[in-house]
């Protein structure tokens, strides 16, 4: 949203106010101006600036508790942030209430921060060799009894999130390339300029003498300038390689990180291990990304601590900052210590992963240190099951085993209906879910909106209930602050919004309860803390699915567990399970709403940490509840008694009389018999559709126009008719003059499957009178939701009509194979709903290949992070994949085992990482494989896959475990489609635009498609493979390329395109010759001659002659010349023996590459490759032949030419002998007839010639060249000395630089 300014200013301010719920996308605000502006007069006085709605705290009750109780400010609470981790150098976030540290702890638990610290070494002369190759200088200072020395390197970019990675990119390169490179480019430029000049001036005065120099020199000047543009626009600053030195000083380990890149460790940056020293440090000056250490396994592992985004920070100072000076500006809980944990992972964009999540949990839930009291996530995605997961089970542990209070945000996914995510909508419903709520005074304050409109959800906040039928959504509360950040971004605070937001506020307001009951001694648990906010919560009048219990109110709350404290069920949940499939609560979407239904509900009592709960706590409990609910299409019981055991009743839920169309909710609510007042213990949640199921023509729905408000929500809710595959949905404005923005969301739910399966959103904004029509995929058989929702913001009402109109063109498979060997597949494609036209249409657009495990390792992790408490260590398995791409493609990785889940899946991790020949990191991935794709040159590359679980035994079931890597192709391949078999064998007339009437079914033929195809030619295509693409029917263009776009992404709806696999089964052959015959076995053997037989031993002993030493070597080499006086081979294996002698054999090399230069007679050679074509029978065993003697030649010349130019090119050009240098532009002359310079078998001898005549541009654009086919460290080298040898020190250094991290000594940790 975009807000102007006018009043005070005469420039407009935008100010964006939807922010993702992981990172940042809004611009710091504008949050004061000069006193001294000159402004216009006025009569009125100017007002105070609203503070409090910066980071609203009133409007929960903070503000009233802390008034009357300061010290319940949170003091003694510790809250731990699973985000992208805390910046304590960000304002506020240095010390608390009581002058305590506020930061206690920074864990980097996703791994990207870590370094592979187990080369040990020792100090020599007190200097350190490097993995660098740096010398490092020990300070005097250190004390290190044991002398031993943990050494590694890392790289600053990996450390960096994107926006401080390409800010420093763009300032290096500002300060250290452009600055030399633009006057380089410019040099270089007007020496071209002045050789043009020159030759235009004397083209009248005859040929040069030396015609072949001149034309080197002109085109060494425009290769100079090539190359520089080249630079230019190929600039890749891989970034500082760092050396780490890591050593423990008899108390405490410490870091060094040699920040100078010049080995003066003194200089760098110098760490204790920060969860006992508390030191921090910004990396650079430049930067100001703030970091710390861990040190894990020994020393053999060196923990980076610092922030994938800003997102934590924010959040962080949200709940619990601080501002000693200015307490207006304080978070929730000042008094609340933080403990940072990490859960982003650099290496694939800030994206939580399932290793860090685990580890995460672990260390909350115990450890020697500190007693972690609240979560806070501001993290999640969406799963496609919430009944069982490796994770899941971990959390359930986190809070129900070890009595941590977990608080999770919602969601921005909404606003349709279930689109809460995961952590809130895990299988235990057990943490506090919290939407995004905006209020009268944020509006003013962080949006400076022109007036207030009353309190509502944000449009985007996720809303309840969950596909299992929890509420999803606990509580709400303020989803918008504009508080700290890290210092890295260069500013001191920023409007963020999102329920990222409005779950630090609610975890700091479950800070001060904890606070207020520890210092009231009071006992307490998750549950009593839960039933406490969720019984004093502010039910607001707005939509309940988005704002739960209501607004938290947390001096009600506080009062409220003083009051009723010390009860028998204070460390008690009630477990609800409702049916046969066990779900939280009672959702019933996918129906007819016809007829009654009855449900069973179990409750059972658990106690905290139930297994090691007292005995006599279970046998004393016992309680009277008395049930209650507030809709009349509900029947429950009106008591249960329970003691500690599960007690079931049956729910009847009566749908009928109801208005279609609607979504109603309502609960079943259980209270204590003898204490009514404290509120309710648990309910039942009950939510149904009660859809349309009679349409109009049996596929059209249409709704008269209704009126928007700002931050209203329609919704619609329609039973897709089985035939559907996809709707048109209109909308109509009228009566409003100006331009309204809405949203259009609209959802099925499958079964396991995630909300985003089957979901549209668009961000629509009508004009007067305006129409608007888009596509949506759907399901038939599923309830669709249209959700319809006004911007939270808007300030004119609106009024919108809505029409919707189902259509089929339902294929007779959802998912089209075609093996090659059939050569053609058979679909038939139906009209079932009314009249259709069909113009079908079958792409492919990526190849898959299957590639099986090289290497397999299970091992055990262990170690603090790495083991759950009660000596439960983790285990890893990793596995390796070797990775061939024939030609330069864009790749994504997938294991479809593991493809897909993360929270939901059985497993605690899996994260993929792609090395290059060198180790050189290139990509990493985890199970949303779609997000993560790579372009690849020509080349070979590695992939290690990382898997995690507590039980070995799991792992080594996966030990074959296959990957898919799919390569996008370069051009689609579009298959033919015919209407008859007989048309699709004869290749006679395709399909084309088809009329289908209501009922109608059409065969379509689908045939293979050449696996000569220009396109597909080049694949390396093997038996097994396949080939992936999509196949259409609708003629509408509309209808097949429907997108629509989210916050989190382009969502291909795809309502007209089913998956079509063609799976190669043959390989492509060369046609046989139509004259030959079958011959029999007899005739297939052929008889070897003695004459072959000698020659085959001849051959024997030429490759023999390299492999011996020289004196044998040449004796052998005698021997053959002697029996075979014109076999080239040998005197060529002669030539390479020699060259492989080095420096001393150059005057040898010199002599035998001219023998076998004499030895070819060249005029034959020059007068076969000038002819065109070769009509001769035999032209292709002449060819082979020729081709020899050219390669024999060549490779002579050149090793004539390289032993030549290895003497030249120490010498000085004027002590260079002029004879020589004319033997080396002869033989240049002769190479030249032949091949181009840049041909790969002689392109090593013309870089040197470049090198000896000078022509320094020419050698480094062969030797970049080079570099381009494999980037190896010879080749790295010697570029770098052709960079230098042009002066070009600007580019020698940036590749100097970055070859620790082109060449690592080892693969990435995971």
């Amino acid at each position: 949203m975009r807000i102007w300014l006018s009043n005070i200013f005469s420039r407009i301010v935008h100010i964006q106010t939807h922010s993702a719920r992981k990172g940042e996308r809004s611009p710091n605000f504008l949050r004061s101006f000069a006193t001294t502006t000159k402004m216009a007069s006025t009569t009125e006085p100017l007002g105070d600036f609203p503070f409090w709605g910066l980071l609203p705290r009133k409007e929960t009750g903070v503000v009233s508790l802390l008034s009357k109780n300061p010290n319940f400010d949170g003091r003694g609470t510790v809250i731990a942030i699973f985000d992208s981790g805390v910046d304590p150098g960000a304002p506020g976030l240095q010390v608390t209430t009581e002058g305590k540290v506020k930061v206690i702890d920074r864990i980097d638990a996703s791994g990207a921060g870590d370094v592979d610290t187990s080369t040990v070494v020792e100090a020599t002369d007190g200097v350190i060799a490097g993995l660098t190759g740096r010398k490092l200088k020990v300070p005097e200072s250190w004390v290190n009894p044991s002398g031993k020395f943990h050494i590694g390197v890392k790289s600053a970019y990996t450390l960096y999130p994107q926006r401080l990675r390409e800010r420093i990119i763009k300032e290096r390169k500002e300060k250290q390339w452009d600055p030399v490179h633009k006057i380089l480019l410019a040099e270089a430029q007007r020496k071209l300029q002045l050789l043009e000049n020159n030759k235009s001036n004397g083209s009248n005065n005859g040929a040069s003498p030396n015609s072949l120099i001149d034309k080197m020199t002109k085109e060494d000047a425009e290769t100079r300038v090539s190359l520089l543009n080249s630079l230019e626009k190929k600039y890749n600053d891989l970034g500082p390689a760092y050396d780490c030195v890591l050593y423990h000083d008899g108390d405490v380990w410490r870091a060094c990180i040699d920040t100078s890149e010049r080995g003066e460790l003194e200089s760098g940056i110098h760490l204790g291990e920060y969860r006992i020293t508390h030191q921090w440090a910004s990396l650079t000056s430049a930067d100001q990304y703030n970091i710390s250490i861990n040190v894990h396994n020994d020393g053999n592992i060196l923990e980076i601590v610092g922030m994938c985004s800003s997102h934590g920070t924010h959040v962080a100072s949200i709940a619990s900052a601080n501002f000693p000076d200015a307490p207006e500006r304080n978070g929730v809980a000042p008094g609340a210590q933080i403990v940072s944990i990490t859960i982003g992972d650099n290496r694939i964009g800030s994206m939580e992963t399932g290793t860090a999540l685990a580890r995460a949990m672990m260390r909350v839930m115990e450890n020697s240190f500190y007693k972690v009291d609240v979560i806070n996530m501001s993290y999640g995605e969406h799963a496609h099951w919430s009944n069982s997961s490796r994770l899941g089970e971990l959390a359930h542990e986190v809070v129900n085993k070890y009595g941590v209070i977990w608080v999770s945000s919602a969601g921005n996914h909404g606003p349709a209906l279930a689109t809460v995510g995961v952590p809130p909508d895990f299988q235990s419903d057990s943490i506090i879910g919290v939407g995004a709520y905006v209020s009268p005074d944020m509006m003013t304050a962080e949006y400076s909106m022109i007036e207030k409109l009353p309190g509502c959800p944000y449009t985007w906040s996720s809303r309840g209930p969950t596909a299992d039928g929890a509420r999803g959504v606990t509580v709400c509360a303020p989803g918008g602050a504009i508080t700290s950040v890290p210092t890295f971004t260069l500013r001191s605070n920023q409007l963020m919004n999102g329920t990222s937001m409005a779950s630090p506020h609610t975890a700091g307001c479950v800070a001060l309860i904890v606070s207020a009951v520890k210092l009231k001694s009071i006992p307490y648990s998750p549950y009593s803390v839960r039933r406490a906010i969720q019984n004093t919560a502010m039910a607001l009048d707005v939509d309940v699915f988005a704002q739960g219990h209501g607004l938290i109110q947390v001096d009600r709350a506080v009062e409220h567990i003083l009051q009723h404290c010390n009860s028998i069920e204070d460390k008690v949940r009630f477990m609800v399970e409702c049916g046969s499939e066990r779900k939280k609560g009672i959702h019933l979407r996918n129906w007819l709403a016809d007829k009654p239904v009855d449900m069973s509900v179990t409750v059972e009592p658990v106690l905290l940490d139930d297994t090691r709960a007292d005995a006599n706590q279970k046998l004393s409990f016992c309680m009277e509840m008395v049930l209650t609910s507030n809709a009349p299409w509900i029947r429950a019981p009106s008591c249960l008694q329970m003691s500690y055991t599960a007690r079931s009743f049956q729910v009847s839920i009566d749908p009928r009389g109801l208005e279609r169309g609607r979504v109603y909710f309502a609960s079943v609510k259980a209270y204590n018999a003898s204490n009514v007042e404290k509120g309710i213990m648990f309910e039942v949640p009950i939510t149904i559709v009660v859809p349309v199921i009679d349409l109009l023509h049996g596929y059209k729905y249409t709704c008269p126009a209704e009126v928007f408000r700002a931050g209203c929500v329609r919704r619609h809710f329609l039973y897709v008719p089985v035939e559907s595959t996809w709707a048109t949905v209109t909308l109509k404005s009228s009566h409003s003059e100006k331009c309204q923005r809405f949203t259009l969301h609209a959802v099925q739910l499958k079964p396991d499957c995630s909300v985003k399966t089957i979901e549209f959103y668009k961000v629509v904004n009508l004009g007067s009178n305006e129409s608007s029509t888009f596509v949506l995929g759907v399901r038939g058989g599923y309830t669709l939701e249209v959700c319809l929702a006004r911007w939270w913001s808007s300030l004119v009402d609106g009024q919108v009509e809505i029409d919707v109109d189902f259509h089929s063109l339902r294929p007779s498979h959802e998912e089209v194979t075609l093996f090659c060997s059939d050569g053609v597949q058979r679909v038939d494609v139906r009209a079932g709903l009314r009249p259709e036209e069909v113009s079908p249409q079958a792409y492919l657009k990526h190849h898959t290949q299957v590639l099986t495990p090289t290497e397999s390792k299970v091992e055990v992790l262990g170690g603090l992070r790495d083991t759950i408490p009660g000596g439960r260590p983790v285990y890893q398995l990793i596995l390796s994949y070797n990775l061939s791409v024939s030609k330069a493609a864009e790749v994504t990785p997938k294991c479809a085992l593991l493809s897909d889940v993360l929270y939901e899946s059985a497993f605690e991790s899996q994260l993929w990482m792609l090395f290059d020949h060198n180790k050189q990191l290139l990509g990493s991935g985890d199970a949303y494989c779609t997000k993560y794709s790579l372009k690849l040159e020509k080349g070979e590359y590695t992939i290690r896959l990382h898997v995690r679980h507590e039980r070995p035994d799991l792992l080594e079931k996966l030990s074959d475990l296959p990957l898919t890597v799919l390569t996008k192709l370069s051009q689609e391949v579009k298959l033919d489609v015919y209407t008859s078999f007989n048309a699709a064998v004869t290749c006679g007339k395709k399909a084309q635009s088809l009329s289908l009437g209501t009922g109608a079914v059409q065969p379509l033929y689908l045939t293979a498609p050449s696996l000569t195809d220009k396109t597909l030619k080049g694949l390396g295509l093997t038996p097994g493979q396949a080939l992936l693409g999509t196949l259409s029917f609708a003629k509408d263009e509309q209808v097949r390329k429907a997108v629509s776009n989210h916050k989190f992404g382009p969502i291909r709806t795809m309502p007209d395109q089913y998956p079509l696999r063609v799976v190669v089964t043959e390989l492509p052959c060369k046609k046989r010759s139509s004259t030959s015959t079958a011959t029999s076995p007899e005739e297939k053997k052929e008889t070897k001659t003695h004459t072959e037989y000698l020659e085959a031993l001849r051959d024997l002993q030429t490759a023999w002659i390299a492999k011996l030493d020289c004196e044998s070597g040449e004796q052998l080499h005698k021997e053959l010349m002697a029996a075979h006086p014109e076999h080239l081979a040998a005197q060529l294996a002669r030539l390479q023996a020699l060259d492989a002698g080095g420096a001393q054999n150059r005057q040898a090399v010199i002599a035998q590459a001219k023998q076998v230069v004499s030895s070819v007679d060249v005029a034959p050679l020059l007068a076969f490759y000038g002819t065109k074509t070769d009509t001769r029978s035999d032209a292709a065993k002449i060819k082979t032949q020729m081709d020899k003697q050219r390669n024999t030649l060549l490779e002579a010349h050149c090793r004539h030419g390289s032993a030549l130019s290895a003497d030249l090119i120490p010498l000085q050009h004027p002590e260079r002998p002029q004879e020589s240098v004319e033997q080396l532009d002869a033989i240049t002359v002769e190479i030249m007839k032949f091949v181009e310079p840049s041909d790969s078998k002689v392109i090593g001898f013309f870089a040197s010639y470049y090198q000896v005549r000078g022509f320094d541009g020419l050698a480094a654009r062969l030797i970049q060249r080079q570099c381009e086919e494999k980037w190896t460290r010879e080749n790295e080298a010697k570029l770098t000395e052709a960079y230098t040898r042009l002066g070009w020190t600007h580019a020698a250094s940036l590749i100097a630089n970055s070859h620790p991290l082109r060449f690592p000594t080892s693969f990435t940790l995971f």
